[in-house]
């Protein structure tokens, strides 16, 4: 038989919490529209197993790859595609033509690339999202670069629909409003003396603004670790925002020790034993994508029961606390996230973030939609 691991995918929760996104988007009466995010595989979940749980509700998707863009209208994706970093070259500038992408610009480099694309005649006219930095310092065009931004801008030959856009540091965090004005301030002065920008579409909210701050959610939104069951929040689960899990992550006990105090567990022998202990044995580790630095006493599912993680994170297996849970045996299955035991509370014992253990999962884990 087959190692016994293998992570589930919820499409129906997917689709939930899509919807449940667009609800929180909309609940100021506009009907703004969502982005289904699925750069990085999906967050680990699958592009095209992403996009065919959504082909019939997502408005859009947006990732960061043109070749996968390629293979989501290849996969008969006909909603617009937006590629969220745009552009590397002229080049690039026809493909995305060719398959009627939406292209973000966050730079003057870019805007002058797509002014050579135009001549000596334009091709058809990109949507474009036009990334302003408003204190994130990562992508976007910088308040002392929108003079010449508006000048590559009034000299393109063709240009096709502008929408402004911009990308939240601290929409997670826990301050309340002030997590984002200071950034709304900025985004509004920057346009300000654009006065064309009042008459643009908007796209500012990601995950955490959505959820917290209604009044981000304008024309387009950007639901991204929210759509695969995760809460961008330290302070508030998933499961209380509405959010269902979309992948577990599941194995099986593979064997059993019985160990005396002063026993050791693993390499380096991290775990001691302090009383006689019953150690069960996961069929899963770093090698699967679980983290090699989540510390023993990391929550873990066994038999439907919580018990804890023993010890250092091997390439193949773990090891867990099985003293208290008799009826735990071989084959006995395990939950290392999701059903069960959300993401989000593995990510903080191992002292990281939802998005990483989703990501992580290896291309050796089978993979079973529900």
């Amino acid at each position: 038989m087959p190692r016994p691991i293998g992570a589930r995918i919820d499409l129906a929760a997917l689709r939930h919490n899509y919807l449940l996104a667009r609800e929180y988007a909309r609940r100021r009466d506009r009907e703004a529209r969502a982005w289904a995010v699925v750069k990085a595989n999906a967050y680990g979940h699958g592009l095209l197993r992403a996009a065919a749980a959504l082909g019939d509700v997502a408005d859009g998707f947006a990732l960061l790859d043109l070749d996968e863009a390629i293979a989501l209208r290849q996969a008969g994706i006909r909603q617009p595609i937006l590629l969220l970093e745009g552009f590397f070259e002229v080049a690039d500038l026809a493909v995305c033509a060719a398959h009627d992408l939406s292209i973000v610009v966050h730079s003057v480099e870019q805007l002058q690339m797509l002014r050579r694309a135009a001549q000596p005649a334009p091709r058809r006219p990109l949507p474009i999202y036009l990334k302003l930095n408003s204190g994130m310092n990562r992508l976007g065009i910088s308040a002392a670069q929108l003079p010449a931004v508006r000048r590559e801008i009034e000299a393109l030959p063709a240009l096709g629909p502008l929408t402004l856009m911009t990308h939240f540091a601290e929409a997670d965090g826990s301050g309340g409003e002030s997590c984002i004005a200071w950034q709304l301030e900025r985004f509004r002065a920057m346009t300000a003396n654009w006065p064309a920008a009042a008459n643009f579409p908007l796209s500012l909210a990601n995950s955490a603004a959505i959820l917290r701050y209604p009044q981000t959610a304008h024309d387009w939104v950007r639901p991204g670790i929210m759509l695969y069951g995760g809460s961008p929040f330290a302070d508030q689960d998933a499961a209380s925002l509405g959010l269902k899990p979309v992948m577990t992550l599941h194995s099986r006990l593979l064997a059993i020790q019985e160990i005396g105090v002063g026993e050791r567990v693993g390499y380096g022998g991290t775990f001691v034993a302090q009383r006689p202990t019953r150690v069960g044995i996961v069929a899963c580790g770093y090698a699967d994508g679980y983290p090699r630095h989540a510390p023993g006493g990391t929550p873990i599912v066994v038999g439907g029961q919580r018990t804890k993680t023993l010890g250092r994170v091997s390439m193949d297996m773990l090891a867990c606390d099985l003293t208290e849970l008799p009826d735990a045996g071989l084959n006995s299955p395990v939950v290392l996230w999701g059903d069960g035991l959300p993401a989000d509370e593995v990510a903080s014992a191992a002292g990281t973030i939802s998005y990483e253990l989703f990501c992580a999962l290896a291309r050796r884990v089978p993979v079973l939609e529900v």
